[in-house]
């Protein structure tokens, strides 16, 4: 702990934690402050002027990351005949009927993301108040319901992040990891960026995107500026 507290006391002379950071500076500060001893997840945080107890204003979705997360993602995936056999070879990494449906229900759970096909929602469906609270129900709206089972599995494994917003309105994930080059971490976040901005519900008006926050796991966060995102995202 005593290692921890010198770590984050370092990284906090680097930082001003009051200033909105332009993007590309924000994350030279992170690169460059005081690292753990393990690969740190970058994490983003966006706040939003939603209220996701309106149904429209729910935001909900999915991105490919240009250059992937750097994590190992475990994909479970309920199939059975053919499509169990193309799931195997695909790649999964948890996969069956029924027979998976009693392990999950046992609590064994050991993926990170869920695919279903089509014809096996009433299996899953017996899941839903195990998988729903870990955020793990398949969704056809992201992709997770599907006969194109290894399309998915394929998308999920190169990078594929989920999002959904809280309840105060925020969204957080993680972009990717601090050993990623400074332009590799920037275009997973103008990736992640320009499908928050799509997803922009027509019944918001004034400013959407209200706040930007960048941070590791166990670093300093850094405040970012709305505009220079939004402008990098645009293309600008």
């Amino acid at each position: 702990m005593a290692n921890k507290g010198k770590r984050l006391t370092g990284a906090y002379k680097t930082v001003d934690t009051v200033k909105a950071y332009e993007l590309d500076e924000a994350i030279s500060v992170l690169k460059n402050a005081p690292k753990a001893k393990f690969d740190e997840t970058v994490e983003i945080v966006m706040g939003l002027n939603v209220d996701p107890r309106q149904a429209d204003q729910m935001i909900r979705g999915v991105v490919a990351l240009p250059n992937g997360t750097g994590k190992t993602v475990r994909v479970a995936v309920f199939a059975k005949g053919p499509k169990l056999e193309e799931a195997v070879k695909a790649g999964a990494d948890v996969y069956g009927a029924e027979d998976l449906m009693e392990t999950v229900l046992s609590g064994k759970i050991e993926f990170d993301r869920c695919i279903a096909t089509p014809d096996m929602m009433g299996v899953v469906g017996r899941l839903g108040k195990v998988l729903g609270p870990r955020g793990l129900m398949p969704n056809p709206k992201l992709g997770t319901v599907t006969n194109d089972v290894a399309g998915a599995l394929k998308a999920v494994k190169a990078g594929q992040v989920e999002f959904r917003v809280e309840s105060a309105g925020q969204i957080h994930a993680g972009i990717g990891k601090i050993s990623f080059d400074e332009k590799q971490i920037k275009e997973n976040i103008v990736a992640f960026a320009q499908a928050i901005l799509k997803a922009k519900p027509a019944s918001v008006k004034g400013t959407y995107l209200k706040r930007v926050g960048l941070s590791t796991t166990q670093g300093v966060g850094v405040k970012v500026s709305v505009p220079s995102v939004a402008a990098a995202a645009s293309g600008n």
